[in-house]
């Protein structure tokens, strides 16, 4: 299949199959692009009736195709697609582009032609590109195969590559950065990915070296560890991945259903491993075009402090704004930056950063240049954003000229800013900035987000996914809080009461006062259903409270059998409450959530995921970079909590989970954080009904290989 896929991506001849040689048919568009790229190789056509186009023998069947052929382009309506499938198969064909649409985006019907087409493809060896595609246009090869009419462009030595699922976000990224003057060497639509999936063709495309970076636009990873593989090696050979993936939303989640027929997961525990693995995860199209375009010109560029020009305080106190919400540095200039500052600012500008010039950039354009360069000659300063109010025609462009050496230059993440909007700019300046490469914006704010995407950050690869227990069941509160402390995770002082005598001596033992919670695998909401009852100070109380909880569950939950009733220590009231859960998502792998208890989880409602595999310094980071975390701190006068030993319970839960397969999340909520400990008050474990040593799915890769080979 590699093989196969090699042909796709730059094949030696093609056929196109539902040739039309009428003017804006969708085979006419792909003959066109072939010609006009000058495509070397034999380009055989298929349509019906027979004939010539455009001096081209057109062949009345797929059948009629000689053996061998390296890629067909199939565009025909969806009932005609598998019989021609099915002959090309018989030729030989290698591969094929499937751009028609009609098939698993429709619904069921669709699906069942949809799998009955890779199944055709898998049994004779082809790789398969759609359907519902838009195509690929391989610039590097000249090898254009879209119905989307394309200018020629001379062969891009290197440059981006772009890989979508949608067609038209294909054109969208391709025609911006392209704009942008920023080289595409290859852009692919992927459809509806019946066999070919997105992550093999980055798995493919990263090793080829006239790929400098990888631009993705995805729904829906079929294959998270074929994708977290092909981000690891893009790592490993400096390649950048910046992607954007829709669908944190549920609306937008069904409309990637309709749209690509992909069945978006969850997004969150997406998002987390794909940046722990190093992908740079942007959320919205100008952040996608503008931080591939930084990445074109610097690559491996990383922002740790930015400087700042600008011709106005007004700017430069939005800047500062800006830097605090997106958390970029603006690193004060050195002593040696202060002085060179000095040496031509006017006394009555401060040099700072953000640097304000004042008004004498308009009398004194060279201002502007020797400020930046400045900056940029700052050791604590590794990237510089020029937003100025430009004038009229001939200071816009003195302004310019003044920057051009400078930024022109730099090997360093810039980006020029001239604001006002839409107010038109002089065409030279277009023209001179697209010549010298420099990153053009009319927005303060859109070029502060693409910088900080640049910001540093730690990588690294995830453990590979073992699967998920089939079918979990929840456990009792009891049997959880068993299983932690036998971990050595702690958990109130307490034991399992079976009658009321026997929870006299469980509270006698453990000391006065005491909870009470009744106890079984389905009562998961036990407040809820009357079954808790709290600061119990004698054994009188303790009666009264276990008739309350039994009388409650007759008429909450009538035929509820327990397994007992749990007496637990009362503790003191927490400095803080954390709820954290090691999980195993059945796509990704095992992870672990983490957020802000009580009052904090229902007004903030937030949660960080962690991939498995960190470190106590990386959970540390996640807890700490919750909304409300300086609470953990210390807060009017208390004394600041155990954050270490809360990252230590964590990276346990993580440890427990990988040791015990049959478990799908064990659930602490809450997490009791005291000055000097942390307890787990309440856990929910989920495992699999067949105990420790069965009852698994199969792991995301296991189902990627079933469905490549039609397992």
């Amino acid at each position: 299949m590699a093989d196969a896929l090699a042909r796709l991506l730059a094949p030696r001849s093609v056929a196109v199959i539902g040739a039309s040689a009428r003017p804006g048919a969708l085979a006419a568009n792909v003959i066109g692009n072939l010609d006009r790229f000058g495509f070397r190789g034999p380009v055989h056509l298929v349509g019906r009736g027979g004939g010539e186009i455009a001096g081209r023998p057109v062949l009345d069947s797929a059948a009629a195709l000689p053996e061998g052929v390296d890629a067909a382009v199939l565009i025909l309506p969806a009932p005609r697609v598998r019989p021609a499938l099915e002959a090309c198969a018989r030729r030989g064909v290698r591969a094929a582009l499937v751009l028609s649409a009609g098939f698993a985006e429709t619904g069921p019907d669709g699906l069942a032609e949809q799998e009955a087409l890779a199944a055709t493809a898998r049994a004779a060896g082809m790789a398969l590109i759609g359907p519902n595609c838009l195509g690929l246009a391989n610039f590097a090869d000249g090898v254009v195969l879209t119905f989307e009419p394309l200018a020629p462009v001379p062969p891009v030595a290197a440059g981006v590559a772009i890989v979508t699922q949608s067609g038209a976000m294909m054109g969208n990224l391709r025609m911006a950065l392209q704009a942008k003057g920023v080289p595409v060497s290859l852009a692919v639509s992927t459809g509806n990915e019946a066999v070919t999936t997105a992550e093999e063709i980055l798995a493919r495309l990263v090793e080829d070296p006239r790929v400098t970076t990888l631009a993705v636009f995805v729904e829906r990873i079929k294959c998270p560890r074929a994708f977290l593989d092909a981000a690891a090696r893009a790592r490993a050979l400096g390649k950048p991945v910046v992607m954007m993936h829709p669908g944190r939303s549920e609306r937008a989640r069904r409309a990637a259903l309709t749209h690509t027929g992909a069945m978006a997961g969850d997004h969150a525990v997406m998002a987390a491993f794909v940046r722990t693995a190093g992908v740079i995860l942007v959320d919205g199209f100008d952040a996608l075009f503008d931080v591939v375009q930084l990445l074109d010109r610097t690559p491996g560029a990383s922002v740790r402090g930015l400087g700042v020009v600008t011709n106005s305080g007004a700017v430069r106190g939005v800047a500062l704004d800006l830097a605090a919400d997106l958390g970029v540095a603006l690193p004060e200039p050195a002593p040696a930056t202060r002085a060179a500052l000095h040496a031509v600012l006017p006394e009555f500008a401060q040099p700072d950063n953000p640097l304000d010039i004042t008004a004498q950039g308009m009398a004194r354009p060279a201002l502007f240049g020797e400020t930046a360069a400045a900056l940029l000659a700052d050791p604590g300063i590794d990237a510089l954003l020029v937003a100025a109010m430009g004038g009229g025609p001939a200071q816009v462009l003195d302004k310019w000229r003044a920057l051009r050496p400078v930024l022109a230059g730099s090997g360093r993440p810039v980006m020029l800013v001239f604001l006002g909007d839409g107010h038109p700019m002089p065409d030279a300046l277009m023209r001179e900035v697209a010549a010298a490469r420099v990153p053009f914006l009319r927005s303060l704010e859109r070029a502060m987000r693409a910088l900080a995407h640049l910001a540093p950050r730690e990588a690294r690869d995830p453990p590979p996914p073992d699967g998920a227990p089939a079918d979990p069941r929840p456990w009792a509160e009891h049997r959880g809080k068993a299983l932690l402390r036998a971990a050595g995770l702690p958990v109130p002082p307490g034991g399992l009461a079976r009658d009321l005598a026997e929870a006299r001596r469980i509270a006698a033992r453990i000391g006065w006062p005491v909870a009470l919670k009744a106890q079984a695998a389905s009562l998961t909401h036990k407040t809820e259903a009357g079954g808790v009852r709290l600061g119990l100070a004698d054994p009188a109380a303790l009666a009264g409270a276990w008739d309350e909880i039994a009388a409650a569950l007759a008429r909450s939950r009538p035929g509820l059998v327990l397994d007992g009733m749990l007496v637990e220590a009362a503790l003191p009231r927490p400095g803080a409450e954390l709820i954290l859960a090691a999980r195993r998502d059945p796509d990704w792998g095992a992870y672990l959530a983490v957020g802000l208890g009580g009052v904090f989880a229902e007004v903030l409602g937030e949660l960080r995921l962690i991939p498995a595999g960190a470190d106590a310094a990386e959970i540390t980071a996640g807890i700490r970079a919750l909304r409300g975390a300086r609470i953990l701190d210390g807060f009017r006068g208390t004394a600041p909590l155990a954050l270490p030993a809360a990252a230590g319970f964590a990276l346990g839960l993580l440890r427990l989970l990988a040791r015990r397969p049959d478990l799908a999340e064990i659930e602490v909520n809450p997490l009791a954080v005291y000055p000097d400990r942390v307890v787990a008050l309440d856990v929910l474990v989920s495992a699999g009904r067949d105990g420790p040593a069965g009852g698994l799915s199969p792991g995301p890769e296991s189902l990627c290989d079933r469905e490549r080979h039609g397992g």
